[in-house]
């Protein structure tokens, strides 16, 4: 069989062509997605690395305040709870906000950090409450308010009643201790 030039041309083509698909088909593909897949698992170590040298940066950034607030932070239960119960009176004083109850609540822990909670009950105008909740979200000392219960006995709120759970956290300097003396053996 004898093809005529132009048979020879189209044959010529579509072999080409067929060749081509399959090379598509067999190396492209492949390596194209292959590249693609590489890209995106770049990208993805990139976000990772970026968010790791972030949070080294963070660290660096709060370590000495994290150091700073564990040296001034509370070292015993009895420190704890005397410190704040004499923060609680400075501030309702200044709040002018009457105390009626203060509570203080060991909650047990095996973890480093304990909790202690203090159920506080008050009475006062509207005026008093603000500053004296003021003063206990700003203040320096690690308590934070746990649960609140604000209420009036008239809508003008020339006589409100205020319930707080307060939580603070100090450590246990008597477990602390044998910790530092075992790292001061082993750095002999």
């Amino acid at each position: 069989m004898v093809l005529s030039k132009r048979e020879r041309i189209i044959l010529i083509v579509a072999a080409l062509v067929v060749g081509a698909l399959i090379v598509d088909k067999l190396i492209f593909g492949p390596v194209k997605t292959r590249l693609d897949d590489q890209k995106a698992r770049r990208q993805q170590l990139l976000a990772e690395l970026n968010e790791a040298q972030s949070l080294f940066e963070r660290q660096r950034l709060l370590a000495p305040r994290y150091r700073m607030m564990l040296s001034d932070g509370f070292r015993t239960d009895t420190e704890a709870e005397s410190r704040i119960l004499r923060a609680l009176r400075e501030w309702s004083s200044e709040a002018m906000l009457t105390l009626s109850s203060v509570k203080p609540e060991r909650v047990a822990s095996d973890q480093g950090l304990k909790e202690m909670t203090f159920v506080i009950a008050g009475k006062g105008t509207l005026r008093s409450v603000a500053p004296f909740l003021w003063r206990i979200e700003t203040a320096a000392l690690p308590v934070k308010v746990k649960s609140m219960q604000l209420g009036s006995a008239s809508e003008s709120g020339d006589s409100m009643s205020l319930q707080l759970r307060l939580s603070a956290l100090y450590l246990d300097d008597k477990e602390e201790q044998p910790q530092a003396t075992q790292s001061e053996v082993s750095d002999e």
